[in-house]
């Protein structure tokens, strides 16, 4: 969902009860903007289950997938995204690598990652989904509310919201 916050308002708003992601990504998606509740993946080099669920209703929710940092794959790419949107994801965050960066750029879709590498990822569906990750001094829990935009990442706790 596109709003007419900025995460820099939102830390002045919530001070100390919002979690500010201190990890610089780059932007790759359509929407440099984006916020919407938060669901998980964790995973290594393996796409399979970040595939399975932008292949599920979004909802207008914000994937968090911690691949560990690692630039050696890429985790997300053109035909994923293009399921999260069709699926009314409003976002994808990559602690890790995508590809396809030119039509990631021309998806509706809030995409966020370290970098990209043109290589594909193992798809055998190890790691786990809607569990508590954790990059950047923060702590994404499902269920918590993340607005990202030009600036940054934060994530509003739930309990808050």
């Amino acid at each position: 969902m596109i709003d007419s916050f900025t995460t820099a308002d939102l830390v002045d708003e919530h001070g100390d009860r919002l979690r500010v992601c201190d990890t610089q990504f780059r932007q790759f998606g359509g929407h440099r903007k984006f916020s919407g509740p938060i669901r998980t993946v964790s995973c290594h080099e393996d796409n399979g289950l970040v595939k399975k669920l932008l292949n599920t209703p979004g909802e207008g929710s914000v994937l968090v997938v911690d691949g560990g940092g690692s630039l050696h794959s890429a985790l997300t790419g053109d035909m994923i995204a293009k399921s999260a949107v069709d699926n009314c994801w409003a976002g994808v965050v990559v602690h890790g690598a995508v590809r396809d960066s030119a039509e990631l750029a021309g998806l509706p879709l809030g995409v966020k990652a370290l970098g990209t590498n043109p290589r594909k990822s193992s798809k055998a569906g190890v790691g786990a989904v809607d569990v508590p990750v954790g990059f950047g001094g923060v702590t994404f829990t499902p269920g918590d509310t993340l607005y990202s935009d030009d600036d940054g990442v934060v994530i509003l706790p739930a309990a808050t919201a």
